[in-house]
């Protein structure tokens, strides 16, 4: 069996409040709680599972999702009517603007804990010959 990502724990100050902005965003189901954990399920399998934790212990994460040319065009567009900052690179300094890197689209924005979340319709490097 090849070595796969199957999950990752993402702690929030309300699990249930992050995944449900994610899924939101994403176009994604919440899963069923299971313990303290609220999952969304992604397209490749990969869960992440939100968790619960002091605000003090959360430390700050990347996550990033590669979309398609349509899907990113549906999450954006939410991203927009939600009033969320948006940016075109992970430091910041370009709010309000998309990025076109490797000949696709990408865009940043905060979930409620705080976590950078990235979709791009490209992986960085573009997609193998």
């Amino acid at each position: 069996m090849s070595v796969e990502l199957n999950h990752t724990i993402v702690s929030a100050r309300d699990n249930r409040e992050s995944a449900e902005f994610l899924a939101d965003v994403l176009g994604l189901e919440v899963g069923t709680e299971w313990g303290p954990f609220v999952p969304v399920a992604t397209a490749n399998g990969v869960t992440l599972d939100f968790a619960t934790v002091p605000e003090a212990s959360i430390a700050l994460q990347h996550y990033a999702f590669l979309v398609s040319e349509p899907e990113f065009d549906r999450a954006y567009a939410r991203i927009k009517e939600l009033g969320l900052t948006y940016y075109a690179d992970p430091h910041r300094k370009h709010p309000g603007e998309i990025n076109h890197n490797d000949g696709g689209r990408g865009v940043y924005f905060l979930d409620p804990a705080g976590h950078a979340m990235e979709i791009i319709t490209r992986p960085y490097g573009g997609f193998p010959s």
